[in-house]
Protein backbone atom coordinates (compact mmCIF):
# COMPACT_ATOMS: atom_id res chain seq x y z
CA UNK A 1 0.00 0.00 0.00
CA UNK A 2 1.41 3.42 -0.74
CA UNK A 3 -0.23 6.81 0.20
CA UNK A 4 0.24 10.29 -0.78
CA UNK A 5 -1.26 13.06 1.59
CA UNK A 6 -4.15 12.63 3.43
CA UNK A 7 -7.25 14.53 4.09
CA UNK A 8 -10.63 14.58 6.00
CA UNK A 9 -13.38 13.86 3.52
CA UNK A 10 -16.92 15.41 3.19
CA UNK A 11 -17.96 13.56 0.46
CA UNK A 12 -16.89 9.71 -0.68
CA UNK A 13 -18.07 8.35 -4.69
CA UNK A 14 -18.08 4.70 -5.31
CA UNK A 15 -17.00 3.20 -8.72
CA UNK A 16 -19.69 0.22 -8.64
CA UNK A 17 -18.45 -2.76 -10.36
CA UNK A 18 -14.86 -4.32 -9.30
CA UNK A 19 -14.59 -1.66 -6.20
CA UNK A 20 -17.54 -2.31 -4.37
CA UNK A 21 -18.57 -5.28 -6.32
CA UNK A 22 -17.66 -8.14 -7.95
CA UNK A 23 -19.91 -8.40 -10.79
CA UNK A 24 -16.79 -8.92 -13.55
CA UNK A 25 -17.61 -12.45 -13.80
CA UNK A 26 -21.08 -11.88 -14.71
CA UNK A 27 -20.46 -9.04 -16.87
CA UNK A 28 -18.03 -11.54 -18.86
CA UNK A 29 -20.57 -14.27 -18.89
CA UNK A 30 -23.10 -11.82 -20.08
CA UNK A 31 -20.24 -10.31 -23.18
CA UNK A 32 -19.44 -14.18 -24.16
CA UNK A 33 -23.13 -15.37 -24.65
CA UNK A 34 -23.94 -12.30 -26.39
CA UNK A 35 -21.40 -12.65 -28.90
CA UNK A 36 -21.71 -15.97 -29.20
CA UNK A 37 -25.12 -15.27 -30.50
CA UNK A 38 -22.99 -12.95 -33.28
CA UNK A 39 -20.65 -15.72 -33.99
CA UNK A 40 -18.16 -14.96 -31.65
CA UNK A 41 -17.54 -18.15 -29.89
CA UNK A 42 -13.81 -17.44 -28.19
CA UNK A 43 -14.20 -14.45 -26.56
CA UNK A 44 -11.57 -15.12 -23.35
CA UNK A 45 -12.37 -13.75 -20.22
CA UNK A 46 -8.26 -12.43 -20.73
CA UNK A 47 -9.79 -10.30 -23.61
CA UNK A 48 -12.92 -9.02 -21.34
CA UNK A 49 -10.22 -7.49 -18.22
CA UNK A 50 -9.08 -5.21 -21.34
CA UNK A 51 -12.44 -3.54 -21.24
CA UNK A 52 -12.93 -3.24 -16.91
CA UNK A 53 -13.31 0.51 -16.57
CA UNK A 54 -15.23 1.09 -19.69
CA UNK A 55 -18.80 2.13 -19.76
CA UNK A 56 -20.91 -0.93 -21.15
CA UNK A 57 -21.82 1.17 -24.78
CA UNK A 58 -18.16 2.05 -25.26
CA UNK A 59 -16.94 -1.88 -24.37
CA UNK A 60 -19.75 -2.85 -27.06
CA UNK A 61 -18.54 -0.12 -29.44
CA UNK A 62 -15.27 -1.38 -29.65
CA UNK A 63 -16.00 -5.09 -29.80
CA UNK A 64 -18.63 -4.84 -32.83
CA UNK A 65 -16.08 -2.85 -34.87
CA UNK A 66 -13.06 -5.87 -33.89
CA UNK A 67 -15.25 -8.35 -34.86
CA UNK A 68 -17.55 -6.67 -37.36
CA UNK A 69 -21.01 -7.43 -35.74
CA UNK A 70 -23.57 -5.99 -37.62
CA UNK A 71 -26.53 -5.33 -35.08
CA UNK A 72 -26.33 -1.83 -34.28
CA UNK A 73 -25.09 -0.76 -30.60
CA UNK A 74 -28.32 0.44 -28.86
CA UNK A 75 -29.46 -3.49 -29.77
CA UNK A 76 -26.45 -5.06 -28.39
CA UNK A 77 -26.50 -2.92 -25.14
CA UNK A 78 -30.07 -3.69 -24.46
CA UNK A 79 -29.39 -7.63 -24.91
CA UNK A 80 -26.06 -7.36 -22.73
CA UNK A 81 -27.78 -5.58 -19.85
CA UNK A 82 -30.52 -7.97 -20.34
CA UNK A 83 -28.18 -10.86 -19.95
CA UNK A 84 -26.40 -9.30 -17.06
CA UNK A 85 -29.55 -8.30 -15.21
CA UNK A 86 -30.40 -12.30 -15.05
CA UNK A 87 -27.11 -12.94 -13.82
CA UNK A 88 -26.58 -10.25 -11.17
CA UNK A 89 -29.69 -10.67 -9.80
CA UNK A 90 -29.04 -14.31 -9.45
CA UNK A 91 -25.39 -13.83 -8.01
CA UNK A 92 -23.67 -10.96 -6.97
CA UNK A 93 -20.44 -10.63 -4.71
CA UNK A 94 -19.90 -7.60 -2.57
CA UNK A 95 -16.12 -8.17 -1.36
CA UNK A 96 -16.36 -7.79 2.39
CA UNK A 97 -13.78 -5.03 3.52
CA UNK A 98 -15.92 -2.56 0.84
CA UNK A 99 -19.12 -3.20 2.45
CA UNK A 100 -17.28 -2.75 5.84
CA UNK A 101 -15.94 0.60 5.13
CA UNK A 102 -19.29 1.68 3.72
CA UNK A 103 -20.89 0.78 6.75
CA UNK A 104 -18.28 2.95 8.62
CA UNK A 105 -18.65 5.97 6.60
CA UNK A 106 -22.92 5.28 7.04
CA UNK A 107 -22.04 5.68 10.75
CA UNK A 108 -20.24 8.59 10.92
CA UNK A 109 -22.76 9.98 8.62
CA UNK A 110 -20.53 10.61 5.55
CA UNK A 111 -22.68 11.23 2.66
CA UNK A 112 -22.05 8.75 -0.11
CA UNK A 113 -22.68 8.43 -4.38
CA UNK A 114 -22.06 5.71 -6.42
CA UNK A 115 -20.98 6.82 -10.29
CA UNK A 116 -20.74 3.55 -12.48
CA UNK A 117 -20.17 3.06 -16.05
CA UNK A 118 -23.17 0.30 -15.65
CA UNK A 119 -26.91 1.00 -17.07
CA UNK A 120 -29.20 2.40 -13.80
CA UNK A 121 -30.96 -0.53 -14.09
CA UNK A 122 -27.88 -2.61 -13.52
CA UNK A 123 -27.24 -0.34 -10.87
CA UNK A 124 -30.22 -0.58 -9.19
CA UNK A 125 -30.10 -4.08 -9.36
CA UNK A 126 -27.41 -4.85 -7.51
CA UNK A 127 -27.37 -2.29 -4.83
CA UNK A 128 -30.92 -3.53 -3.84
CA UNK A 129 -29.51 -7.04 -4.17
CA UNK A 130 -26.90 -6.86 -2.04
CA UNK A 131 -28.46 -4.39 0.63
CA UNK A 132 -26.31 -1.84 -0.11
CA UNK A 133 -28.74 1.16 -1.46
CA UNK A 134 -29.71 2.46 1.57
CA UNK A 135 -26.28 3.18 2.68
CA UNK A 136 -25.91 5.59 -0.71
CA UNK A 137 -27.03 9.06 -1.27
CA UNK A 138 -27.71 8.81 -4.84
CA UNK A 139 -26.49 6.78 -8.30
CA UNK A 140 -25.04 7.80 -11.33
CA UNK A 141 -25.15 5.70 -14.40
CA UNK A 142 -22.52 6.87 -17.48
CA UNK A 143 -25.95 6.59 -19.30
CA UNK A 144 -26.97 9.96 -17.86
CA UNK A 145 -23.79 11.66 -18.94
CA UNK A 146 -22.20 12.89 -22.22
CA UNK A 147 -19.11 10.65 -21.98
CA UNK A 148 -18.11 7.31 -20.63
CA UNK A 149 -14.52 7.11 -18.51
CA UNK A 150 -11.76 8.27 -18.35
CA UNK A 151 -13.92 11.44 -18.82
CA UNK A 152 -14.62 12.83 -15.35
CA UNK A 153 -18.15 13.57 -16.27
CA UNK A 154 -19.78 10.72 -14.54
CA UNK A 155 -18.00 12.20 -11.19
CA UNK A 156 -18.19 15.45 -11.82
CA UNK A 157 -22.79 14.99 -11.84
CA UNK A 158 -21.97 12.86 -8.78
CA UNK A 159 -20.53 15.40 -7.02
CA UNK A 160 -22.89 18.45 -8.35
CA UNK A 161 -25.84 16.04 -7.41
CA UNK A 162 -24.54 15.85 -3.23
CA UNK A 163 -24.04 19.31 -4.01
CA UNK A 164 -20.08 19.28 -2.93
CA UNK A 165 -17.06 21.02 -4.64
CA UNK A 166 -14.97 18.38 -6.97
CA UNK A 167 -12.01 19.36 -4.63
CA UNK A 168 -13.88 17.96 -1.36
CA UNK A 169 -14.96 14.49 -3.11
CA UNK A 170 -13.04 11.42 -3.17
CA UNK A 171 -13.46 8.41 -5.81
CA UNK A 172 -12.62 4.73 -4.94
CA UNK A 173 -11.43 3.26 -8.13
CA UNK A 174 -10.47 -0.09 -8.97
CA UNK A 175 -9.65 0.18 -13.08
CA UNK A 176 -6.86 2.90 -14.44
CA UNK A 177 -9.50 4.81 -16.73
CA UNK A 178 -11.54 5.32 -13.73
CA UNK A 179 -8.84 6.79 -11.46
CA UNK A 180 -7.89 8.97 -14.57
CA UNK A 181 -11.40 10.24 -14.71
CA UNK A 182 -11.29 11.22 -10.75
CA UNK A 183 -8.11 12.84 -10.87
CA UNK A 184 -9.47 15.00 -14.27
CA UNK A 185 -12.20 15.89 -12.39
CA UNK A 186 -10.05 17.02 -9.99
CA UNK A 187 -11.04 15.01 -6.99
CA UNK A 188 -8.69 12.27 -4.49
CA UNK A 189 -8.45 9.31 -5.34
CA UNK A 190 -8.28 6.24 -3.77
CA UNK A 191 -7.28 2.87 -6.24
CA UNK A 192 -7.48 -0.56 -5.48
CA UNK A 193 -6.80 -2.45 -8.39
CA UNK A 194 -9.34 -5.19 -9.40
CA UNK A 195 -6.67 -6.90 -11.10
CA UNK A 196 -3.55 -6.33 -9.41
CA UNK A 197 -1.14 -6.96 -12.37
CA UNK A 198 -2.36 -3.25 -13.84
CA UNK A 199 -1.04 -1.34 -10.34
CA UNK A 200 1.62 -0.14 -12.18
CA UNK A 201 -0.51 1.66 -15.08
CA UNK A 202 0.54 5.01 -14.94
CA UNK A 203 -2.79 6.45 -14.40
CA UNK A 204 -2.78 4.22 -10.90
CA UNK A 205 0.06 6.75 -9.54
CA UNK A 206 -1.91 10.34 -9.67
CA UNK A 207 -4.12 8.16 -6.84
CA UNK A 208 -3.76 9.72 -3.28
CA UNK A 209 -4.08 6.43 -1.55
CA UNK A 210 -3.15 2.81 -3.55
CA UNK A 211 -3.67 -0.54 -2.48
CA UNK A 212 -1.51 -2.50 -5.35
CA UNK A 213 -2.79 -5.89 -4.13
CA UNK A 214 -6.21 -5.03 -4.33
CA UNK A 215 -9.19 -6.47 -2.79
CA UNK A 216 -6.94 -8.29 -0.69
CA UNK A 217 -4.45 -5.77 0.79
CA UNK A 218 -7.50 -3.57 0.94
CA UNK A 219 -8.74 -3.27 4.54
CA UNK A 220 -11.91 -1.12 5.63
CA UNK A 221 -9.47 -0.08 8.73
CA UNK A 222 -6.54 1.29 6.35
CA UNK A 223 -8.97 3.22 3.93
CA UNK A 224 -10.60 5.25 6.92
CA UNK A 225 -7.74 5.78 8.60
CA UNK A 226 -6.81 7.52 5.66
CA UNK A 227 -10.01 9.13 5.41
CA UNK A 228 -9.74 10.23 9.00
CA UNK A 229 -6.10 11.63 8.57
CA UNK A 230 -5.04 9.38 11.54
CA UNK A 231 -2.57 7.54 10.03
CA UNK A 232 -0.36 10.75 9.30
Amino acid sequence: MSTARTHSVPRVIFDLDGTLVDSEPNYYEAGRRLLARHGVPDFSWEHHTRYIGISTRETLESLRAEYGIGAPVDELLIAKNRLYLELARASTEVFPEMRKFVERLHERGVPMAVASGSSRAAIEAVLGGTGLAPYFTLAVSADEVAHGKPAPDVFLEAARRLGADPADCVVLEDAAPGVAAARAAGMRCVAVPYVPGTAGDPAFHGAELLFAGGQSEFTARAADAWLSGTDR
